[in-house]
């Protein structure tokens, strides 16, 4: 662990356009209502206990695979030296390719990454010397940026994954894609060398496999497409500018910040689907990347709204994607792309937000007639974190961005993030959680407390995602259990977490 990871994970303590792009409306139908709530009830009636507990994890998204041999034959045994290219790449550098070892004979080894005629990114292992490696290639030059000891016994699973500049190559030694650990993991030696998140380099490369050194490799299937997960967290409903939920044919959708395979900035934004008949079908629909500064980058955290009557997506989301303990900032963009569904790379700007410091955790909702935008101030990264929720407003009949001013914050508390707006019988409220207090405050409308949501507190600083929906009213969120911190370090956490009141 960096300094930088060390600082957050003791300030948390120990916590937290490829694809369908129609027409929006013609996908979302007429809006679904929901059964409306005792005007009477408030937040502080609502008593919520966990329903499900799970942990979302896929090194390849189900829904985004890009190339699979199953479908596509390829030679299956390598002789040392042999490279495939599949012509086959991501739109932004967050992908994985997994490749089943049967058999490797003599001092063979396998490789497998992206690769293009003057550059390349390679996981490789060398089952003659007993290694796993991380190889950079540019202007005709190898460089080995990491390597450990591995020794694997065929048949196994090997897979390389990209999350920004950071690679991970890791192994299933069941064979069967259960049972992944990361062997190593390199991120400041990959950059030092190459930018993947810049279009012009990624676009040079494919995902590519092969064989390596004396002797051959036998290989079963090889898939590849964008990454995953290996956890979710801050869970945003997506929502109609009034604030209703989207929901479909009993499918709740929301977004999530996908847990990449190390700090922040390898993680990245998606869409999804949750069944409130059974927690247990979370289903990835779309992946959001963002383009600003000339590259590609996973930001994430951040609010999704959909405005019938303008017939376009308000997109909001939080600058991790490049953090660097220098900053973050709220950034927007609108689309009538339909980003429920497949892979977008949409360009921000920065959400004029009225504060001088840093910012994230956005919440947009129209309330008569006026724009509400609840958001994190930060006015300190380092030495350590220092944040709390902010509520700010624009006047009557301006757009979302346009003359934000601010309401107020609460200055009381420094550990408090995942604002949320909902409203609760006929009042609305702002939500947020206390990593301090380990509990969830509730704000009215002029950011004046009025006490805490009844509801479990786990671990990290889960988000109050309060939604009601077929009459009932859930949680969602999630939990700071972290995956192979010992190698990755902190930021691979998030299990997914329902409640229900």
């Amino acid at each position: 662990m960096n300094q930088h990871e060390a600082n957050r994970r003791t300030v948390l303590r120990g916590l937290g356009l490829l694809g369908a792009t129609g027409a929006a409306a013609s996908m979302l139908g007429p809006a679904t209502a929901n059964a409306a709530p005792s005007a009477r009830t408030t937040p502080f009636d609502l008593h919520f206990s966990v329903t499900h507990k799970s942990r979302p994890f896929a090194l390849i998204a189900p829904r985004f695979v890009q190339f699979d041999t199953a479908l596509t034959p390829r030679p299956s045994t390598l002789a040392g030296g042999t490279l495939i290219t599949t012509n086959v790449r991501p739109r932004a550098p967050y992908g994985t390719v997994t490749v089943e070892v049967q058999r490797v004979d003599g001092a063979a080894g396998v490789v497998a990454g992206l690769a293009g005629a003057s550059a390349s990114v390679l996981g490789v292992y060398d089952a003659g010397a007993g290694r796993v490696s991380i190889e950079v290639t540019t202007g005709g030059t190898t460089t080995v940026v990491k390597s450990a000891p591995a020794s694997l016994r065929a048949p196994f699973q090997l897979a390389t994954v990209v999350n920004e500049n950071a690679v991970t190559v890791l192994a299933d030694p069941t064979g069967t894609g259960t049972g992944w650990h990361p062997l190593i993991t390199e991120r400041d030696g990959v950059r030092a060398l190459i930018d993947l998140r810049v279009p012009d380099t990624l676009g040079t490369m494919s995902y590519a496999y092969g064989g390596r050194g004396d002797g051959s490799a036998t290989l079963g299937r090889v898939r590849a497409g964008y990454f995953g997960q290996a956890g979710v967290r801050d869970p945003h409903v997506v929502q109609h500018v009034d604030g209703r939920p989207l929901v479909r044919d009993g499918k709740l959708y929301l977004t999530f910040t996908q847990a990449g395979l190390g700090f922040f900035q390898q993680a990245h934004w998606g869409v999804w689907t949750l069944d409130l008949a059974d927690p247990s079908k979370l289903e990835q629909v779309a992946t959001l990347f963002f383009a600003r500064d000339g590259v590609v980058v996973g930001d994430h955290a951040g609010h999704l709204v959909y405005d019938d009557a303008e017939d376009r997506f308000i997109v909001t989301m939080s600058s991790w994607g490049d953090f660097d303990f220098d900053g973050v900032h709220i950034r927007h963009a609108v689309t009538r792309a339909n980003v429920l569904s497949g892979v977008h790379v949409l360009p921000t700007e920065r959400l004029p937000l009225p504060t001088s410091v840093s910012s994230w955790d956005p919440a947009l909702t129209k309330i008569n007639g006026r724009w509400y935008v609840a958001f994190v101030e930060s006015p300190a990264q380092q030495p350590a974190f220092v944040f709390h929720p902010a509520l700010a407003v624009g006047p009557r009949g301006a757009d979302y961005a346009d003359g934000l001013e601010l309401v107020g914050a609460d200055t009381s508390v420094d550990q408090t993030e995942g604002t949320i707006i909902q409203r609760v019988g006929r009042e609305w409220y702002v939500l947020a959680s206390d990593g301090d207090a380990r509990n969830y405050p509730v704000y009215d409308l002029e950011m004046r407390r009025l006490g805490t949501l009844d509801a479990p507190y786990g671990t990290n600083i889960p988000h109050p995602m309060i939604v009601r929906s077929d009459g009932s009213w859930w949680m969602v969120t999630f939990d700071g259990t972290q995956y192979a911190e010992p190698v990755l370090g902190y930021g691979g956490h998030g299990d997914l977490v329902v409640m229900r009141a």
